[in-house]
């Protein structure tokens, strides 16, 4: 009996060898990391955000801004698939049993309108990443989307997004989740915009020609981005064609555009130059119109590969916009940007890029009347370093540190004639120092379960000025018990400080994070926290930025903005990726939000602390997007059902605040905001476009009510944001028309016929009261910008 138990263990003891031995091979089995870039192969451009897939591993990777991607696999045999949007699927077997660099060139698809193999979509959000509440369009996309006047627009496009609005027709920026423009951090090619319009808000400032590609980042924004609260738009130029010289242009209403590219040496270096500028000031002169609007803009880039670990990048921006009122009122404003970048390749899992960034918003004002020139800057150097570190088949970390000084000129004014009476004055420069830290880790805990954690530190040094306000007991606005109002208080004294000398410091430790369970292979639901540290403000009281705007630092008397986001998604594909739905609810919370006391006046204020008050915001809401992805018809429906609110509380309980310390509507509340983009592709010659609006009023002050008083009629308003314009709509449609003749001609033409705003809804830009003469009774008078606009504009490439 002992000795057949004994055979029993010893059974089950060579049993659990041979499973352990098993176990320990398949873990021990060799892993070998396989690199490279994916390239245009027409262009040699670089591919950001292409899938590179191992479909029986169910593993994978995308490139990084640059086409760089780097994926550790066991060894043995492997099949990948590289996809990307508008590119043929490549498929392709690997033996891999060493590292391994292997490039891919992908090969642009024609139009194929019966296709229905189409592996990815990259302007949808992918269900297996825990990246959430981002939306990319790609240049190709945006120039299809009508807009008014014909000229394509990043702004105008972004605009169709849900969680994404602006003040209407004729206003500069955008607002992102109930957050201020000023919220959002703008970049191209890494360089911080200040100012994103032409001609006030027709037009924005960037050339679609020359942009590659758009990222929108909403919330679960990555911990390399830092420095606004709402939002980042993040846009990479293109870099040019380095195999053959190639021109493209178009012509429209009132601008042209066009744009050179080639090789500077090829397969190895490349050049792009692309300029904008706007005509119709031409023929307001040849018919005698004293009033002028133009702009231009010229965007340039030089690509260079030192070797196979070292490329450069040289790339720019100018641009700018004259506003005249015959010779009385002449206005001037624009950005222009310069970035030197250098990627490296430390080894097959480690990639570098180093760029050095100069950046300056220009404004500019002269006043014949007053007899005077002001101008403006806002100049900033960034120098930043980011690491990409594949560290493990689960684990990628992107870490990285960056510093920006900033010299804020607020206005230097000079007598523009001998006989005006003015003294040349320079507002007191103001200065300022961030600098930031961060490390974030994309964890791939399981096949279902991914995460992406991290943290950015940033540290802001208010740097000494020549002239710095002291007041009373620190308080430079005091409230009147009296009379019940706000008001500016008077400097007891002005203090000197040299330019090393700081006059406030503040830090931030802000954490993010991002969760993604996959329920199946085609859903998955997501959730992210986010917080976030603004040190920069602008200074506005109107629902739209305008270049009168002044940006001001955090300071003794500026609080800097903070923010906590929390955000949970749903995330589906349908149809074999045909349809894909996301429906993401937000809530974020926001101190130290910039407020106004009554009656402010913010325009060439030297003293504006004296104006100000911090207050605090909350905005929540709900966005659903539902896509098409492939067909003859594709396109997508956006909504998003939110509230956006501000409340100022009395500093003491003497103190009502504003709106008595009640929260109000903030300038852009949007409650109900519904978009819908579609494209049609009737054959290889025609093809149809269409954009619909249905936006909530914006919040403004109207009166609710009238007095008469010594013989005047007095209105009474109530709370601040209380009223609201009429809801926002419109209807754009486009027709592209390609010749057939284009076929294997070098020569390529289209002509696009479109129309904004096609059945001439005269939406409302604001109310004015005034008096009818007749009845004598107060009347409203709606004022609009645009009633409808056709367009007709020719592009060509050769």
């Amino acid at each position: 009996m002992k000795k057949k138990q004994r055979t029993i263990s010893l059974s089950r003891l060579s049993l659990i060898t041979v499973l352990f031995l098993q176990w320990s091979s398949l873990h021990a089995q060799e892993e070998f990391t396989l690199s490279g870039t994916v390239t245009d192969e027409a262009t040699g451009e670089t591919v950001l955000g292409a899938s590179i897939a191992v479909p029986n591993l169910k593993t994978g990777v995308v490139t990084n801004e640059y086409g760089f991607f780097s994926l550790t696999l066991p060894s043995g045999t492997h099949n990948l698939i590289i996809s990307y949007l508008g590119y043929s699927t490549i498929s392709r077997e690997i033996t891999l049993n060493q590292n391994m660099k292997l490039n891919f060139t992908m090969v642009e698809e024609a139009n194929q309108l019966d296709e229905v193999v189409v592996v990815q979509n990259a302007e949808k959000n992918n269900i297996r990443t825990p990246q959430m509440s981002v939306n990319k369009l790609t240049s190709k996309t945006i120039k299809k989307i009508p807009t008014v006047l014909g000229e394509p627009d990043v702004i105008r496009s972004i605009l169709l997004l849900p969680g994404v609005s602006n003040a209407g027709e004729g206003a500069s920026g955008f607002n992102v989740r109930g957050g201020s423009a000023d919220q959002n951090l703008i970049l191209l090619d890494e360089a911080i915009v200040f100012n994103t319009s032409h001609l006030f808000g027709f037009f924005s400032v960037f050339n679609t020609d020359a942009i590659k590609d758009l990222n929108l980042y909403k919330g679960g924004i990555p911990a390399r981005y830092g420095g606004r609260l709402s939002s980042v738009l993040d846009i990479y130029q293109r870099e040019g064609n380095n195999k053959e010289f190639k021109m493209n242009g178009g012509i429209g209403v009132i601008s042209s555009k066009l744009l050179l590219e080639g090789p500077i040496v090829k397969d190895r270096g490349s050049f792009l130059l692309a300029g904008r500028s706007s005509y119709a000031h031409l023929f307001l002169q040849a018919a005698g119109e004293e009033n002028l609007a133009s702009f231009y803009d010229l965007n340039t880039k030089i690509s260079y590969k030192l070797n196979d670990n070292n490329s450069l990048f040289l790339s720019g921006y100018f641009g700018r916009d004259n506003f005249q009122i015959s010779d009385s009122f002449v206005n001037t404003y624009g950005n222009s940007v310069a970035n030197l970048r250098w990627n490296h390749l430390f080894s097959e899992k480690l990639f570098s890029n180093l760029s050095l960034i100069y950046s300056d918003y220009y404004y500019g004002l002269e006043l014949d009347v007053r007899g005077f020139e002001w101008e403006s800057h806002i100049i900033n150097f960034n120098l930043k370093y980011d690491l990409k570190h594949y560290l493990s088949k689960r684990i990628t970390l992107d870490y990285g540190v960056n510093n920006i000084y900033y010299r804020f000129r607020p206005g230097e004014i000079r007598p523009n004639s001998e006989n005006s009476g003015i003294n040349e004055e320079e507002f007191t420069n103001t200065y300022g120092n961030e600098f930031a830290v961060y490390i974030d880790a994309d964890h791939k805990i399981s096949d279902r379960l991914s995460l992406r954690y991290g943290v950015r530190w940033s540290y802001f040094n208010r740097l000494g000025q020549d002239e710095f306000n002291v007041y009373e007991n620190d308080t430079p606005v005091l409230y009147n018990e009296e009379f019940q109002i706000y008001q500016s208080a008077t400097p007891i004294r002005v203090d000197r400080f040299d330019r090393s000398e700081s006059l406030a410091e503040f830090t931030n430790f802000e954490p993010r994070f991002a969760l993604s369970y996959l329920l199946n292979d085609n859903t998955s639901v997501k959730l992210s926290y986010n917080r976030m540290a603004q040190y920069l403000h602008l200074i506005t009281n109107t629902n739209s930025p305008t270049p009168l705007d002044v940006w001001a630092p955090s300071g003794p008397y500026i609080e800097p903005q903070t923010l906590d986001q929390y955000a949970v998604g749903y995330y589906k594909d349908f149809a074999n990726q045909e349809y894909s739905l996301e429906v993401e609810a937000f809530y974020k919370e926001i101190d130290n939000r910039i407020d106004f006391i009554d009656g402010a006046d913010i325009i060439a204020n030297e003293e504006i602390e004296t104006v100000l008050l911090n207050g605090e915001a909350r905005a929540y809401g709900l966005e659903v997007l539902l896509r098409k992805n492939r067909g003859r018809l594709n396109g997508w429906i956006a909504y998003t059902l939110s509230k956006s609110e501000q409340r100022t509380p009395g500093r003491t309980p003497n103190e009502p605040g504003i709106n008595n310390g009640e929260w109000y509507n903030a300038l852009f509340d949007r409650p109900h905001d519904v978009a819908v983009n579609a494209s049609y592709t009737f054959n290889d010659k025609w093809a149809m476009n269409a954009n619909f609006i249905y936006q909530t009023g914006i919040p403004t002050n109207l009166p609710i009510g009238q007095v008469e008083q010594l013989g005047l009629t007095v209105p009474i308003y109530g709370g601040r944001n209380q009223s609201r314009l009429t809801d926002y709509h419109r209807l754009d449609l486009s027709v592209t028309l390609t010749p057939r003749k284009n076929k294997n001609r070098k020569w390529q033409s289209e002509w696009v016929f479109g129309f904004y705003n096609i059945y001439n809804r005269r939406n409302a830009a604001s109310y004015s009261f005034e008096e009818n003469r007749e009845t004598g009774q107060n009347e409203a008078i709606r004022t609009s910008i645009f009633g409808i606009v056709p367009a007709i504009s020719y592009n060509f490439k050769f």
